[in-house]
């Protein structure tokens, strides 16, 4: 398990990095871009948001990271005994709610190591996430297109090598190839981060496989 979360902490410093040298590249005071990572802690959003804020959409980016981060909800629902009993572990636990803390407990057999590995993978990704941030902040600052050096492709590139495993599944495959058809046809026509919330309709895929097993 420690060279799993090894593995995607280091994804995680160079997304962070991207993320910090967007930001500032899109106008954010690198102050701003810091305190996200620290107080929201949330990859996928914060791009969204910087990009909503970039084109002046401030409510686009409420309501989109909102939307995108509503699974956070059932997320807690099935974590919950496995961050801990006591109030202070149920505060900082939820802070570290993430994609993959939750996915590397749920993998565990029993209690104890559930508990253990998300702790583990939560902090782990939110030191690399906030270190990757602050030096992205860093390297923004002194280059004048970040665009130039790579860092535009790091989250993409991260989310996709995240994403290919689960593509095994014919479900998954659909969903992802139905998102991204309706993604590319709504990006030459819509405003920035318009694109990815329609992506979700994708799930729609899972709600008419599930409706056809229940009828045979």
């Amino acid at each position: 398990m420690l060279r799993d979360v090894g593995a995607i902490a280091a994804a995680a410093l160079a997304i962070g990095l991207s993320f910090g040298a967007i930001a500032v590249a899109s106008g954010l005071p690198g102050w701003l871009a810091v305190a996200m990572s620290v107080v929201v802690f949330a990859g996928g959003a914060q791009f969204m948001v910087v990009g909503l804020l970039a084109v002046g959409s401030p409510a686009g980016a409420l309501f989109g990271g909102l939307l995108l981060n509503a699974r956070h909800l059932p997320f807690g629902l099935a974590i919950g005994e496995g961050i801990g009993n006591r109030w202070r572990d149920r505060l900082i636990g939820s802070h570290l709610l993430v994609d993959e803390s939750m996915a590397f407990a749920m993998a565990q057999p029993d209690p104890v190591r559930r508990r253990r590995a998300y702790w583990l993978t939560g902090a782990t990704l939110f030191v690399t996430w906030n270190v990757g941030t602050a030096l992205g902040v860093v390297l923004g600052g002194a280059v004048a297109d970040p665009a130039a050096l790579g860092l535009d492709a790091a989250f993409p590139a991260g989310l996709l090598a995240l994403l290919l495993p689960s593509l095994r599944e014919p479900v998954a495959r659909w969903v992802a190839l139905v998102g991204a058809a309706v993604a590319l046809l709504a990006t030459p026509v819509l405003p920035a981060g318009a694109p990815v919330l329609l992506a979700l309709t994708g799930l729609a895929v899972v709600a008419v496989r599930r409706r056809k097993e229940v009828k045979a």
